[in-house]
C-alpha cells in the first residue's frame, strides 16, 4: 500500500467523516508498531502525511534503528534491550541525542539484573530530564519455560526502594487475556 492508500484507510477506521460531529468524534491518535516499523522505507513519509492529516503519531520502535530520520513531531517510544533480554547491545546510541522531551524509552525487564542495568542506564543518561516517560515493563513467564517472568509487584517495590521517577509499564492485554493470547 502507498502512503495515500494507508491513510485512506485510517481516517476510515479513525471515523473522520465529513461533518463536524465526525470530526469531532474521530480518533486522533495513530500508532505505529509491530515488527520494526523503521525497516519500513515508506514509514517515513506516512508519518509525514499523518502528521499534516492532524493526526498525533507515535512510534514504538526497538531502539536498533536511529530514530533521527522521523519528524520531531512523531511521539517515539524507544526500548532499551536490557542484557537478559537475548538482545543486549543491540541500542543504537546515537537514539539518545535523537531523544525529544515528548518521547519515551522503555525497558522490558525479567531479571534483578534487567533492572540493575535499566536503572543504571536511565541515571547515566539523565533520561527523566530528556523525554517524557521512562518506562519499566516486566516480563510475562514463557508459558514454554524460555525465560522466567518478572512479578509485577516485585518491580514495583524495587522502583520505590531507588526512588526512580519512572513509570510501571503493565501490558495490560497480558492480565485481560491469557498472556499466550496472540493478536490482541
Amino acid at each position: 500500500m502507498s502512503a495515500e492508500e494507508v491513510l485512506a484507510r485510517v481516517e476510515e477506521l479513525a471515523g473522520r467523516g465529513a461533518s463536524e460531529q465526525a470530526m469531532d468524534e474521530a480518533v486522533p491518535l495513530v500508532e505505529l508498531t509491530g515488527g520494526e516499523p523503521l525497516l519500513q522505507e515508506e514509514l517515513y513519509p506516512l508519518a509525514e502525511r499523518l502528521l499534516a492529516a492532524g493526526y498525533t503519531v507515535m512510534i514504538e520502535t526497538s531502539g536498533e534503528r536511529f530514530i533521527g530520520r522521523l519528524p520531531k513531531e512523531v511521539i517515539k517510544i524507544v526500548d532499551v534491550k536490557c542484557p537478559d533480554s537475548g538482545e543486549p547491545d543491540t541500542f543504537d546510541s546515537n537514539n539518545l541525542e535523537a531523544l525529544t522531551e515528548n518521547d519515551e524509552v522503555k525497558f522490558v525487564l525479567s531479571t534483578r539484573r534487567d533492572y540493575e542495568f535499566a536503572r543504571e542506564f536511565t541515571r547515566q543518561h539523565r533520561l527523566p530530564r530528556r523525554v517524557r516517560e521512562v518506562l519499566f515493563s516486566p516480563v510475562f513467564e514463557d508459558r514454554e519455560g524460555k525465560w522466567p517472568g518478572l512479578e509485577p509487584r516485585l518491580l514495583a517495590e524495587w522502583i520505590l526502594a531507588d526512588g526512580l521517577p519512572v513509570r510501571l509499564g503493565l501490558q495490560l492485554h497480558k492480565f485481560i487475556w491469557d498472556p499466550a493470547t496472540k493478536g490482541v
